[in-house]
């Protein structure tokens, strides 16, 4: 299994004269089983979201309208960027991944995560983070 963030391609179907549809299905184009569904909406531009990493979560991340970025940063430093901007594409973020958000005017994210919510799967601070993973 990829342990890196990655983009998943969710197949469409339909058309522009009737819209279109794409679909996450659990262990199949999702690489997990879904026990949470959340989303974010009207966040401003100015406001950088996220800053945090998981202990055990994996999601899978949307902007369903407008465009988001996420800057990443895994166990041994490695900085990466992925720009969503189509609702038929994905980010896969597996466990132990710091990650910054920064979303347009209109954005709105969908998320498919691996587990229910619980703090202690948080690191919230970035040394905190940071010193778990030379442990």
């Amino acid at each position: 299994m990829n342990t890196k963030p990655h983009y998943i391609q969710f197949s469409k179907i339909g058309s522009s004269e009737l819209g279109y549809i794409s679909i996450a299905e659990a262990e199949q184009n999702v690489p997990f089983p879904i026990k949470r569904v959340y989303w974010t909406y009207y966040t401003p531009q100015d406001v950088v979201r996220g800053g945090h990493a998981h202990k055990a979560l994996e999601q899978v991340i949307f902007a369903v309208s407008g465009t988001i970025t996420f800057n990443t940063e895994d166990k041994d430093g490695n900085r990466e960027t992925f720009v969503l901007d189509h609702p038929s594409k994905g980010l896969y973020i597996p466990k132990l991944i710091w990650r910054d958000i920064h979303f347009t005017h209109s954005a709105v994210l969908l998320c498919l995560a691996s587990e229910h919510y619980t703090e202690d799967d948080y690191f919230r601070d970035f040394n905190d983070f940071k010193n778990y993973m030379n442990d």
